[in-house]
Order: C-alpha cells, then sequence, then structure tokens
C-alpha cells in the first residue's frame, strides 16, 4: 500500500494528505467511478445521466492517475479501520458517504446464455432479500407457482423442447429496494420424439364408464414422468388412476362410474418430457369431452332376462338369449365400443345383415335385435355369444347407446378375456391403482386435478350395479 501512495505521489505531485488543503493542486475525485465500479448504486447522490458517463469513462479504459490515488486512499482507509483515507480529508471538508449494496438480489435458472438445456430442469426464480413481485417468461406458454414465502418460483411443466425462452423477474424489499433480472436461453432440440393420441373426440357423448385412453407412438420407458404431466379436470369431483396396459397404452379409470352429465377435459403437458432414453415429447395434447346419461346394462345367462338402468333407476327388464354352450356368453363388465344398423355377421354356416346392433367385445360380442329367436328369448341359450333381444327392446336400447356404457355380462361358465374390448372394469381398484407408476390415485375437479395417497381416501359409497361394477365380475361363474 505504500508503494501505492508513493506512485500517487510522484504521479499528481501531491501528496494524498494535501489533496483539500487550500492552495493545493485540483486532484480528481474517483471515489464515485469506484462506487459504480463495484456495482453500487445510490440513487440519492447523482442523477442518471451523471452515473452513465462515469460507467463509460471506467469502461472506457481512461483511468486518471488521480483515481489510481484515490485507490490508495480507499485501501488505506479500509486498513486504518476509520472512516477516512489516511489523512486524505482535511478539518472542514465533508468525507463521501460509502453507497451500500442492494440487499434484494435475484438468480435465475437455467443462466442466461445457456443451450440445449434440458426440458425437465424447468425454470427457477430464487429472491433473497426479498420477495418476488412478478415472473414472466416469453417464447412459449410457461406456467410456475410462487411458494408461500414469495422468494422461489419454479415452472410447473416440463419446457417445450428446441424454443429460445426468455424470463423477466423482478422483486423488492420492504424498505423500497428493488432488483430486476432477465435470462435468455434455448432448450435441447431432440434427435427422436414420440407423439400421443386420444380416443376421445372433441365434445363427444361417452358412457359413464369411458376410461381416457392414450395411445403413444413409442414405447415409455420413463412412465412416472408421464404420468406426472397428465392433468384431468372434471365439472364434478371424481376419483381415479392411471394404468399402463402396455408400453405404449395408457387410460385413465375412475374409481366408480362417472357421474352421470359430467364434462371433462384433458391436458397432457407432454412436450418437453423424456419418455424413454433421448426421446422426447414435442406436444401439448388437449380434449374436451362429456359424460352423458348413466345407461346401464345386466344381463344373466342363468335367468335369460337383462335390466336396463337408467340415472340410477331400473328402466326396463327383457328377456334374453345369450351363447349356446360351447359358445357361452364370456362374463365381465364391458363397455359399448360401436353400433350399426345392421351389421353384417358372420359365422360358421351364416352370413346375416343384423338390425339394432351394439358391441361390446372384440371378438364380435353384440347386443342386438334377433328376431329369430324370440320364442327362446327368457327361456334358453342358443346364440353363437351375442345377448339376443326383441326388436322392439333391441331397437330402445341402440337408440339411447354411446361408447362407453356399461355392460356386465354374469352367470357363464366361461369367464371373461383381458383386452376382449374395454375391459378396464374387470379389475378391482386396488387392483387398478397398482397399474399406475406412481401407484397414487388421481382426484379430479372443477380446478383440476392432483395426485394422492390411496389410503388416505375416504370409502367409496358407490353401488352395484348402478354406481360401480362388482369385483372379481370376468370370472367364470
Amino acid at each position: 500500500m505504500q508503494l501505492m501512495r508513493a506512485y500517487c505521489e510522484s504521479a499528481s505531485g501531491q501528496a494524498p494528505g494535501l489533496r483539500n488543503q487550500p492552495g493545493a493542486p485540483y486532484v480528481y475525485k474517483a471515489t464515485d467511478r469506484m462506487s459504480w465500479e463495484d456495482s453500487v448504486l445510490d440513487k440519492s447522490t447523482s442523477s442518471q445521466g451523471h452515473r452513465a458517463r462515469r460507467h463509460r469513462a471506467l469502461r472506457g479504459g481512461a483511468f486518471p492517475v488521480a483515481a489510481v490515488c484515490a485507490i490508495g486512499l480507499l485501501a488505506t482507509a479500509c486498513q486504518s479501520g476509520s472512516g477516512m483515507a489516511g489523512g486524505g480529508t482535511g478539518p472542514g471538508s465533508p468525507a463521501k458517504k460509502a453507497v451500500a449494496a442492494n440487499p434484494v438480489q435475484i438468480a435465475i435458472t437455467p443462466a442466461t446464455g445457456s443451450s440445449d438445456v434440458n426440458p425437465s430442469q424447468g425454470i427457477t426464480v430464487t429472491a433473497t432479500g426479498g420477495k418476488l413481485h412478478n415472473v414472466t417468461v416469453s417464447g412459449a406458454t410457461v406456467a410456475g407457482t410462487l411458494n408461500a414465502a414469495g422468494t422461489v418460483w419454479h415452472s410447473t411443466w416440463a419446457l417445450p423442447v428446441s424454443q429460445s425462452l426468455k424470463v423477466t423477474a423482478t422483486a423488492s424489499d420492504t424498505s423500497g429496494h428493488s432488483a430486476a433480472r432477465t435470462s435468455a436461453f434455448r432448450t435441447l432440440s431432440p434427435a427422436q420424439t414420440f407423439t400421443t393420441m386420444i380416443f376421445e373426440g372433441y365434445q363427444q357423448t361417452y358412457g359413464v364408464g369411458i376410461p381416457i385412453m392414450l395411445t403413444f407412438s413409442r414405447p415409455i420407458e420413463n412412465r412416472a414422468a408421464v404420468e406426472r404431466s397428465l392433468t384431468v379436470t372434471s365439472s364434478k369431483p371424481v376419483v381415479g388412476a392411471w394404468y399402463w396396459d402396455n408400453s405404449q397404452t395408457l387410460v385413465f379409470r375412475t374409481r366408480d362410474y362417472w357421474p352421470a352429465h359430467t364434462s371433462v377435459s384433458f391436458v397432457g403437458h407432454l412436450n418437453g418430457v423424456e419418455g424413454a432414453p433421448g426421446v422426447y415429447g414435442d406436444h401439448t395434447l388437449t380434449q374436451s369431452f362429456k359424460i352423458g346419461q348413466s345407461l346401464i346394462v345386466t344381463a344373466s345367462t342363468r335367468t335369460h332376462h337383462m335390466k336396463l338402468y337408467r340415472d340410477g333407476k331400473l328402466l326396463r327388464s327383457w328377456p334374453i338369449s345369450t351363447g349356446r354352450p360351447g359358445d357361452n356368453t364370456p362374463n365381465g363388465t364391458y363397455l359399448t365400443i360401436s353400433k350399426g344398423n345392421p351389421v353384417l355377421m358372420k359365422g360358421p354356416g351364416y352370413a346375416l345383415e343384423v338390425p339394432w346392433s351394439v358391441r361390446f367385445t372384440w371378438t364380435g360380442d353384440y347386443l342386438h335385435d334377433a328376431y329369430w329367436s324370440v320364442g327362446e328369448q327368457g327361456f334358453t341359450n342358443v346364440s353363437h355369444g351375442c345377448v339376443n333381444m326383441a326388436p322392439a327392446d333391441a331397437e330402445f336400447y341402440y337408440k339411447m347407446a354411446v361408447p362407453g356404457d356399461p355392460v356386465t355380462i354374469s352367470g357363464s361358465p366361461r369367464g371373461g378375456s383381458w383386452d376382449n374390448g374395454w375391459t378396464e372394469w374387470f379389475l378391482s381398484w386396488p387392483q387398478f391403482v397398482k397399474g399406475s407408476a406412481l401407484h397414487e390415485a388421481v382426484m379430479a375437479g372443477p380446478d383440476g386435478s392432483t395426485f394422492v395417497d390411496p389410503a388416505t381416501l375416504a370409502a367409496s359409497t358407490a353401488t352395484v350395479p348402478a354406481g360401480t361394477a362388482r369385483p372379481g365380475n370376468s370370472s367364470a361363474g
């Protein structure tokens, strides 16, 4: 430090202790410059224009000899532990007041200039010494949440791939100090992507048993990440769960049947989700559909009768004939898949266009008009596996049926086969939850959905058959 002072004396012609004495040559003060260089701003002592000129002077590389001398004075003051620089301020000359550092700081991750950012990393904004007031992201729609203390903001979903984003954040403390910060970066562009399709159609109406059915273009290995990216919004509260039928098929089923006349929205925040190593989703999937009236069929192969329930009440009871021995109609709670009037049905020794036909298995089991077997209906089983109905009864049911209406077959010596139709209701609720990668239930309502521990749920109050399916319904009777 003495070498620095000696250099100042020889360069200026004056000893530091003489700089403010009467008659001494004028020495340029550099303390303001040093305050700016150290990023300390004092709004009360100088104008914006003056600060900018000082900043340019320092950044331009022109550092006056007197400024070098000032560094020595400041360093000496620090060593002495006093508020004066080694005699640099004499009597009658007020000392320059030190400017305090801004106590409010903001940090943003990813850092500005980052590239090939992993989308699953998300965005984190942290304020210290104050609270965040505003966080905005430009370049894409990015939702996020603020912690209870107001100090940390984090994006909710994975970031979109191949996207340039800019984050702007502001914060302040109770004393009026404020800070602002930005970060601009780009997410990675994946070499491989996957797409997702949903079965449900926009604003279409389905039965109370319908699951939300997703199909992926590639096998999914990171199944938990995919589940976390999915949300279900229901106009009436429901409990459900996700179930992986295989690596490319994922379904959401409610614990009990959907409430009738419910509006449902689905969002898959899959853009940026790594479904398998190096394979990312590149789109967000959305869909809205409706649950119509509750229309439920129970058909007994033993009593040769079926019952039709509408909105929880028994509406009709009809005689039927089901599969004959060797062609037994299989047990289980199925869902209606499609319908046609007529449907061409072929089998050993027959090819017939059948009116008022509603399908419930992939192997060709229908509820349909069987005008040729009216005399056996209610007494014996004569069909090739379908549920034979009287023409007027079949027409009445056909005109109300939509995909997803539950159909339960019971009393058969033949059990149902998994995936021969939409067989999600073959599984009990505990079995279904085990098919989730997260092993968690989903509570959905008007404000969206959350994952919950199934053990914390209140017991179901739904009753069979109008409210839910009987456990073990696919077993042979």
